[in-house]
């Protein structure tokens, strides 16, 4: 039979050559599976079979096939018309030359045109073509390869056990437990994960993978793509063609790749961008026709795009969670296609369909077995809940049980295989089910007969596979495919001179890379200017961050007085020119490690070297850099009034750019270094302590100690901040301030008998140069100049080369873990069967299985356990309607009726889009917006104001706290939503009683976060129903769960329903087995009308009948019923509005009222909004926020750590400061200093905190658990203590070695660790009650927290803070400073040091005291050498209290006020916590309908 290529193949010789280079035309031999549309029945030879071939003994297989224009029929046809245009218009040409140029160029499109044949019409025939195209390539010099990979005894080894105890605050500081994890690491305990592994995937053939979560899947599919670093050992004989996994992974690892589960893209990029991209990367030299790269590159993303349906949203951003970009089933396409691009020749695919709607997963199959069979890739997938028309598609399937293989071979032989040992499949079960349900203990059935013959256990299996003909076909199919590609160097020599002619020009043609460093480049720029395009508005919020900074600091230093006072105003806005550039840089660290994915994913796709990325990176972010300083650079400056030369307007911009670069190098070089953000975070703002400490602006370099000096010589700001003050003060001669002495009694005293008190001054002189103060001050010199320069240029390709090289080597970022944590001191059957099973090879059995696998649901506990339901829950004609803008709106529901009787499983289904989860929501009363009309009934009676107390909603997310254990989980919401005359101890066995019920008796100590995705749905489902509901409702419980788990879901919903409970349960697109556990339907269709709604019926018979009646056709015995009600739905059944069947509920309605209203109203449980008392409410949350805070131990310590260290750091950075001038001001600011590292501190408190409140607004505000005062209240009161102690520690670290007095330790104490801590947890969490997530909560406290320190006195005296002095008044700082240092330094003595000292000539014949004391009376200071008639040594300040207050307006007097002031600003902060709670969290936008209703209407 003759197999039609795409048409787009179909081109110019060129198009079709270069297509074939990149694998895309078919291969005839080996009956590629692609027909062209309207094609399909012509029957045609093959043409000759390339020397290159593989046949399979296990390729004569049934598989389903696609044809090519399944996903865009139109797009294809139209590319075929245009190519067959282009071959008329070509043909034309060649018979009409017109000049001889013209013939000229017929002649060479005679020999291009080779491949092209025209028929009699002149119309292109695509078949001719075709042969004419496989014969061309084959004729051509240029090497094709293909890649199989075949294994034989392959085992690979796991590190550690597969279940553990949970990591505490404790025991992470037990001495014992630090040496057992020593112990560890040099002994590492090992599991088998994969053991005696068989068979071969050659090209063109698909490969499905399945089996139970934990069984190995993924495992294999990583092994086998030849990544290998994330295991302990890899055995056993790995053969890709003739080569090893070694040559491989160092020369062609762009040939074989993995593909994880989840689509990971840069969001910002558009479909077209992500495509070209991969295709520019993966471009070989060497194409037919001499096209050039970007015709080539062009062509290829075309095909692609028109093959795999993408034309339409080619020019829309791929995006993520949080940007809107293309669907699931597109955005898997994606994948597909950029995987085809790179023209692997190998390719994994792990689970890639988990979460998608069946029809969307069928979608990526089909994309698949395309690419597979144009590209004649091998392809390898696992996967689960497979379809029947999905698994069809296989050639080949792996089935792996516990590590072990016990099938391997093809698709279409499977299922009898099974049969034969003596196992049946339920009924309608698709093969793919039924396979994985024989590895399951609970869910295989045994034919009748075989009870004592069927293998029960993995090794059984494993041995009774070993002696079957498909196993020796198997070994057969490996040996054929050994002996005739492996050990053979004429192969190897073919396929290396392939890749050698892929490779470019310049470059290493041993490297796996096929372009050049510089086309890498290119491309990798190119890319990073069209990420940054596709999210301009971040681009925008960071330039106007910057120019709103500018302003602000512009106008706090506004226009600064060309005298000595504004010296240190001067200092302090060069100073925060540096250092903004550093802190805003630090932002960048969690992006930089969200690119991370993609980047070591195409980087094992050899489509390049990872250090050209942070080249590219660093290139694209110069002009973008260059930019954002101009602007904030000319706004700074010139609204300072810095000095108004050009030159020195140039050198400050040179500086401050090329400062921001290098710290952008420092902090990228930084997170290249770490494989998580947290601890990458944690030393940036450590570095950032450090870098700020050591600039030389708060302790200039004279005062630091000797020990630490060093740090100031590789601190690229110091030599920044160096540069911007001489540069400044190299042309500044300032008038003096202050002259000493003076007023009315000096005013005759000539200038040589008076001096100026700033440093740097000389007798006799009314001004002082610039360049003595900074020499002086700071032991600068204008020398350095461009010295400073030069080291900063070296500083800068000194961090971009470290950022290069770490980029390279650390590609890895930090994965979750498989490991199921229990709770320290629980007894666990898992954990010891996990330890044994690690512990040695001889040990090594099946216990952790057998704990696993066997632990069902308790179906007598069921029926002993679950309440006696008698109500049944009505809804009569609800509608539901939403706003969407411009005063319109949109219905959702129309006209839904229904009912749900106890002791019957009502599921919910319909289309996507159609309204499942909505009308669940409707019924449940967990609308958030939008109007609701219509009735719902609880025994005919309107429903209990308490509604959402009486029923359990399990959400298709399991949200819980995720270091809870599952007992706790429980036991929590027992308590919490139960009445509270029920006894505890009650409460507590029926927690046990649910544990049992539900299967988790085992798992009652594990942690819910640890748990695989079945087992936290049973926990879900079992929080609900400790509460004792009388109505269950269920949103997806079977999304991304395999098929056992979805069965053993289901049917322990069945059991419940047997058992009396009522259940309503969406669920999308169910396999046949699934769907007859239910008993009622009801179907929707878009817009949310009703479809269907009645029995099932057994078999589905009530239900087919329906749609057979109403115009439907007859549904298949084979067909899935599910998937045949949704296809029947566009296919012309009736609606039951109008049918019979839907008076008939109608009256069910009509009765089911008449009946109730005899019976009583269901009683309400709640008296005042909830089952149990505020106190006890907060007890409990209490109890649960300090667990979930003693589990983190990384979270407590790093809080702990960074205070010690700061406090340490700090504390030594101003070591015994003296009582000097210098000395006081070092004080100053080592108490600064103390309350920036709160920001840290509050940065990291975010997360926990938005993460509980995000349990409440999801799960538990509903349930009518608690109040939402009592959560904000237990999150503050748990925080609290921590920070408390934190700050202690931090004290303890700071007081004594900064030479504080040990008698004046108790006040400072008392608010540097008790209040600060109460304002920074309260601000922070008042912040985090606007903020949705913890990014935009960091952001906007690092916005507002800016300007608590800006306008605290400090960075600008008060004095001089101009318009500006409002904003002193209003920050708490002010007011925690003053109290600190006024109280720790008051009615203390200054005595200046030698370079504080003013040397004044007196007038002959006085001595220093008589001429200086009439000043000194009002004045203050004092005279060293009182009795001297010549140079005396004047201090301006003789105590702390006139510096501080002359200076900083800081007095000792105020500081008890000063206490009353911030405790109110703590109040003020906590009652914010609540009001913005409520605002933003709780009564969402009623603020801004507020504002609204205040505008006046508008009449039309």
């Amino acid at each position: 039979m003759y197999i039609h290529p795409p048409a787009a193949m179909a081109a110019d010789p060129a198009t079709t050559h270069s297509l074939e280079q990149t694998n895309l035309v078919p291969e005839l031999h080996h009956q590629p599976h692609i027909s062209a549309p309207d094609e399909q029945d012509r029957e045609e030879p093959p043409t000759s079979t390339p020397s290159n071939t593989c046949g399979s003994p296990l390729s004569h297989h049934g598989s389903h096939h696609v044809h090519l224009g399944f996903f865009d029929p139109v797009g294809v046809e139209q590319l075929r018309r245009r190519l067959a245009k282009r071959s008329e218009s070509r043909s034309r040409a060649l018979h009409h030359p017109s000049s001889e140029h013209s013939e000229k160029r017929s002649t060479h499109s005679v020999s291009s045109e080779l491949t092209l044949e025209l028929t009699n019409d002149g119309s292109f025939d695509f078949e001719k073509t075709l042969r004419n195209v496989i014969k061309k390539l084959d004729e051509s010099d240029i090497k094709r390869r293909e890649l199989g990979v075949a294994f034989q005894g392959l085992r690979v080894v796991g590190l550690g056990a597969s279940a553990s105890y949970q990591e505490t605050v404790s025991s992470s500081f037990n001495p014992l437990h630090l040496l057992r994890r020593i112990r560890s690491k040099i002994h590492p305990a090992t599991r088998d994960l994969l053991s005696g592994f068989d068979g071969v995937v050659r090209p063109g053939e698909m490969l499905c993978v399945l089996g139970r979560p934990g069984s190995g899947c993924t495992t294999l599919l990583k092994v086998l793509a030849n990544q290998r670093q994330d295991y302990y050992a890899v055995e056993g004989d790995v053969w890709y063609d003739s080569l090893t996994p070694t040559q491989i992974e160092k020369h062609y690892r762009g040939d074989v790749q993995y593909c994880p589960e989840e689509d990971v893209h840069f969001p910002t990029l558009t479909v077209d961008q992500t495509l070209r991209f991969a295709a520019s990367t993966r471009t070989p030299r060497a194409r037919v026709g001499g096209m050039s790269r970007d015709t080539h590159v062009e062509l290829f993303v075309e095909v692609l795009e028109t093959l795999f349906g993408l034309r339409h949203v080619k020019d829309t951003l791929v995006g993520d969670a949080s940007v809107r970009g293309v669907s699931g089933g597109e955005k898997k396409r994606v994948s597909i296609s950029e995987a085809l691009a790179t023209r692997s020749k190998l390719q994994s695919w792990d689970n890639s369909t988990r979460g998608l709607d069946s029809s969307t997963a069928l979608e990526f199959v089909q994309a698949l077995r395309i690419a597979t069979d144009i590209a004649r890739q091998s392809t390898i997938v696992a996967m689960y809940q497979a379809g029947e028309q999905l698994y069809e598609h296989f050639d080949k399937v792996c089935l792996i049980y516990e590590g072990k293989e016990v099938y391997y071979g093809p698709a279409n032989r499977a299922r009898q295989y099974f049969i034969d040992m003596g196992y049946e499949p339920a009924n309608r079960q698709t093969t793919a089910d039924f396979l994985v349900a024989v590895t399951d203990p609970n869910g295989r059935n045994v034919r009748e007969g075989y009870e004592e013959r069927v293998p029960r256990t993995a090794s059984e299996f494993f041995e009774y596979y070993r002696k079957s003909d498909v196993y020796r076909a198997n070994q057969d199919d490996v040996a054929a495919y050994h002996d005739e590609f492996v050990g053979k160097p004429e192969r190897v020599s073919l396929y290396k001179q392939s890749v050698k002619e892929e490779h470019a020009k310049h470059s290493n043609k041993r490297s796996p890379y096929i372009v050049s460093i510089s086309m890498q480049a290119r491309a990798l720029m190119r890319r990073r200017a069209q990420v940054l395009r596709g999210g301009i508005l971040t681009q925008v919020i960071q330039i106007a961050v910057h120019v709103l900074q500018a302003i602000i600091m512009g106008t706090v230093f506004l226009r600064l007085s060309d005298t000595t006072q504004t010296f240190f105003s001067r200092g302090g806005v060069l100073f925060f020119a540096l250092l903004f550039a550093a802190l805003s840089t630090m932002s960048e660290i969690p992006a930089l490690f969200a690119q991370r994915p993609i980047v070591h994913r195409q980087s094992r796709a050899a489509m390049y070297h990872p250090f050209v990325e942070g080249l590219a990176l660093t290139l694209v972010d110069v002009p973008i850099t260059f930019i954002t300083q101009v602007i904030f650079g000319i706004l700074i400056y010139f609204l300072v009034g810095l000095q108004q030369t050009p030159g020195q307007f140039f050198i400050f911009f040179l500086f401050v750019f090329s400062n921001t670069l290098t710290l952008k190098a420092w902090f990228r070089a930084l997170a290249a270094g770490f494989k998580s953000a947290a601890p990458a975070q944690a030393a940036g703002g450590l570095s950032t302590l450090i870098l700020v400490l050591y600039t030389g602006y708060m302790i200039p370099q004279p005062y630091m100690i000797g020990a630490l000096r060093w740090i100031t010589w590789i601190n690229p700001l110091r030599y920044g901040f160096e540069s911007l003050m001489v540069n400044e003060f190299h042309t500044v001669d300032a008038e003096c301030a202050v002259l000493v002495p003076q007023g009315s009694t000096y005013d005759s005293v000539p200038l040589a008998n008076r001096v100026c008190t700033t440093v740097g001054s000389v007798p006799g002189s009314s001004t002082v140069d610039g360049n003595s103060y900074v020499g002086l001050s700071f032991n600068y010199t204008y020398d350095h100049l461009w010295r400073n320069f030069g080291a900063l240029c070296a500083f800068g390709a000194g961090f971009v080369s470290i950022l290069l090289f770490l980029t390279e080597v650390n590609q890895r970022i930090a994965g979750e873990s498989n490991v199921i944590l229990f709770k320290r001191g629980s007894k666990s059957d898992v954990v010891k069967a996990a330890k044994k099973e690690a512990s040695s090879d001889e040990e090594k059995g099946h216990s952790i299985a057998q704990v696993n696998g066997d632990q069902g649901f308790d179906v007598k506990a069921m029926q002993d356990t679950t309440l006696e339901v008698h109500e049944t829950f009505s809804f009569h004609h609800l509608n539901y309607t939403v706003p969407i803008g411009k005063h319109e709106t949109r219905q959702l529901l129309e006209d839904v009726s229904g009912y749900v009787p106890p002791g019957k499983l009502t599921a919910l289904m319909g289309e996507s889009g159609a309204g499942k989860t909505t009308l669940l929501n409707a019924l449940a009363d967990r609308t958030t917006f939008g109007v609701v009309t219509g009735d719902r009934f609880m025994n005919g009676h309107p429903l209990p104001e308490d509604f959402q107390a009486h029923t359990g909603y399990c959400q298709q997310v399991d949200t819980h706290q995720p270091t809870a254990t599952v007992r706790e989980a429980l036991l929590f919401s027992a308590c919490l939503r139960q009445p509270k005359e029920v006894p505890y101890s009650e409460k507590k066995d029926y927690v046990e009683k649910v544990l049992k019920m539900c299967g988790l008796e085992a798992y009652g100590d594990a942690v819910v976060g640890s748990l695989g995705v079945e087992h936290r749905k049973r926990t879900t489902i079992a929080v609900e129903l400790v509460a004792k509901p009388s109505l269950i409702f269920l949103d997806e419980p079977t999304s991304g769960l395999d098929s056992q788990s979805a069965w053993a879901i289901t049917s322990f919903l069945r059991s419940l329903a047997d058992s009396g409970q009522a259940i309503v349960c969406t669920i999308h697109q169910p396999s046949a087995e699934l769907f007859q556990v239910f008993d009622r339907l009801l179907l929707l269709k878009m817009g949310g009308q009703t479809v269907y709604f009645g029995d099932i019926g057994p078999h589905s018979s009530i239900m087919l009948d329906y749609f057979h009646r109403n115009g439907a056709r007859k549904c298949g015995d084979s067909e899935n019923p599910a998937e045949y009600i949704l296809e029947a739905i566009g296919a012309g059944a009736t609606a039951t509005t109008n049918s019979p069947e839907a008076a008939h509920v109608q009256e069910e309605l009509d009765s089911i009222l008449a009946e109730s209203r005899d019976k009583p109203p269901v009683q309400t449980r709640l008296r005042n909004g909830y089952p149990t008392s505020w106190v006890y409410q907060l007890a409990l949350l209490l109890q649960r926020a300090s667990e979930a805070y003693w589990r983190s131990p990384t979270y407590v310590i790093s809080r702990l750590v960074l205070n010690c260290a700061s406090g340490l750091f700090i504390g030594f950075t101003f070591f015994k400061a003296k009582m000097t001038i210098q000395g006081t001001q070092n004080h100053l600011f080592a108490v600064f200093m103390s309350l920036i590292i709160s920001v840290a501190a509050v940065n990291q408190m975010q997360v926990p905190l938005i993460a509980m409140r995000d349990i409440y607004e999801v799960r538990e505000r509903h349930s009518r658990m608690y109040s939402w005062t009592a959560l904000v209240t237990a999150l503050l009161l748990v925080e609290l203590p921590l920070n408390i102690f934190a700050s202690s520690l931090y004290f303890l670290c700071w007081y004594w070695t900064v030479g504080f007095l040990p008698s004046r330790a108790g006040f400072t104490y008392f608010m540097l660790a008790v209040f600060s801590p109460m304002y920074y947890t309260s601000f922070g969490q008042a912040v985090g009650a606007m903020s949705p997530t913890p990014e935009i909560a960091a952001l906007v406290f690092t916005f507002l927290f800016s300007f608590v320190i800006i306008f605290n006195g400090v960075l600008q005296p008060y004095g001089q803070l101009g318009w500006w002095q409002w904003m002193y008044h209003l920050s708490p700082y002010t007011y925690l400073i003053e109290s600190i240092l006024g109280q720790a330094l008051g009615k203390l003595d200054i005595q200046c040091s030698s370079v504080e000292l003013v040397t004044i000539e007196p007038p002959s014949g006085l001595s220093c005291a008589a001429y200086m004391d009439p000043f000194i009376s009002v004045a203050g200071g004092y005279l060293a050498n009182p009795n001297a008639t010549s140079a005396c040594q004047y201090c301006e300040f003789s105590s702390a209290d006139a510096f501080l207050g002359n200076n900083f307006n800081i007095y000792d007097s105020h500081h008890w006020r000063d206490l009353g002031f911030f405790a109110a600003f703590v109040c003020f902060n906590v009652g914010w916590i609540y009001v913005g709670t409520y605002i933003f969290r709780i009564k969402k936008g009623s603020l801004f309908n507020f504002l609204r209703r205040l505008r006046p209407a508008h009449h039309s």
